[in-house]
């Protein structure tokens, strides 16, 4: 049963994070209060708790504008971006073919259609860099545009909610960059060869930002590891991507304040997973190199808490005995179902050092990421705090039942 008091704790942990802290983006003001307030909880329940650093960027921006002639065309900053005050002819791509065979260098490039389907992945995002990304980003480089023009259309699976989405996010890639919609960009194709002026206001400023890691049990060589991200996109409040994942472990921390069991349980907030080069991720990766065999289970909580549909959970490439842990353990939650696996999580890090995993999310996970992930609809208007408090108590359940096995 679901106490009123940990559905109610839930929802000013949440209002804490989407509403009084000022947005999570990596190395932000906002992200920094976001990282002390859950050390600063998590310790207060006798985990021992660090906070390691790493180096990011603070970015700033303060708008674009785009025109022709004293027509002026909507667009929207690129994550990340330099700033520029650029006056060049306008030259168009529309396949990789074209970017190829095109004289782009000292013009302003639009790219749209074909080319401009996907969000390019960052230069130096190890998890996922498709050849075919990879490709482009090269010929941008090596062909020199002075600024770069993005025609968008809709794409949940790796923009979520956002239209249009920026092709380009990336702090590593120094050619200026705007998006636009479709619309936008089929009006703006019409001038092809003219003169256009861009201009941009954005501004990297280096920053830090950290994961915070806490700890309990007598054993730290076998250990489960729970993780959930802590940052949050630019313009949006969070609340399911991921305040609600870290309102999860905030819970489990109290819940398991007088905890001594032998099992080793390693909470984690991670830092970056909505940041283009996942620092904290590869800052967990490095700190554990060589040590992931001293997990037994590795879970990830995003997602959770919408107030449509149940809880889901996925495993992957558990052995019987901690499947069927996990099976018998939130089958005592009327409100957590098993549903479809999903592979976008930080439980990749677990499969990829081939370590058990259980993802947490919503049931309405698809409705989630295309109609709400990344907007400011994800809000804790959306959120069902009883749903968040279950989770963490299910949770409470399965660390003890494996403590105890």
């Amino acid at each position: 049963m679901i106490s009123d008091l940990l559905s109610e704790k839930a929802g000013t942990y949440l209002r804490r994070l989407c509403e009084k802290i000022p947005g999570r983006c990596v190395g932000s003001k906002g992200n920094r209060a976001g990282t002390d307030f859950f050390a600063g909880i998590v310790a207060s329940f006798g985990f021992e708790t660090e906070s390691p650093e790493f180096d990011c960027i603070e970015w700033t921006q303060g708008g674009a504008r785009l025109t022709i002639d004293g027509e002026t065309f909507e667009v929207f900053v690129s994550p990340y971006t330099l700033a520029c005050h650029i006056s060049a002819p306008l030259v168009i791509a529309s396949i990789v073919e074209e970017l190829e065979a095109s004289e782009i260098s000292n013009k302003i490039l639009l790219l749209r259609g074909d080319i401009a389907k996907e969000q390019l992945m960052p230069k130096n995002f190890t998890f996922y860099n498709p050849d075919h990304h990879k490709r482009i980003v090269h010929l941008l480089e090596s062909k020199k545009p002075q600024a770069i023009i993005a025609a968008t259309s809709r794409n949940p699976e790796l923009a979520g909610a956002v239209y249009p989405f920026p092709l380009i996010e990336d702090g590593d890639f120094d050619i200026p960059s705007v998006y636009m919609t479709e619309e936008e960009g089929k009006r703006l194709a019409e001038h092809s060869g003219r003169k256009i002026l861009l201009d941009i206001k954005a501004k990297r400023i280096p920053s830090k930002g950290c994961n915070v890691i806490a700890r309990k049990g007598a054993d730290p060589n076998r250990r489960v590891v729970l993780f959930a991200h802590i940052d949050a996109k630019d313009g949006t409040p969070g609340a399911t991507d991921n305040a609600t994942g870290i309102v999860v472990l905030l819970l489990l921390a109290e819940l398991l304040a007088n905890y001594s069991g032998s099992l080793g349980i390693e909470i984690v907030a991670l830092n970056g997973e909505d940041y283009y080069s996942a620092p904290g991720e590869m800052q967990y990766l490095g700190n554990n190199a060589g040590k992931f065999s001293e997990i037994i289970l590795g879970i990830n909580i995003d997602g959770v808490g919408y107030h449509q549909g149940k809880t889901a959970y996925s495993l992957y490439d558990c052995p019987p005995d901690i499947a069927g842990a996990v099976r018998e353990m939130f089958s005592l939650h009327k409100g957590i179902v098993e549903g479809e696996p999903w592979y976008q999580g930080d439980h990749g890090l677990f499969l990829m050092n081939k370590r058990p995993a259980l993802a947490i999310t919503s049931e309405r996970l698809t409705e989630i990421l295309t109609e709400i992930v990344h907007t400011p609809k994800d809000n804790p208007e959306i959120v069902d705090s009883t749903k968040v408090a279950e989770v963490a108590v299910a949770l409470r359940d399965l660390l003890l039942h494996l403590d105890n096995t």
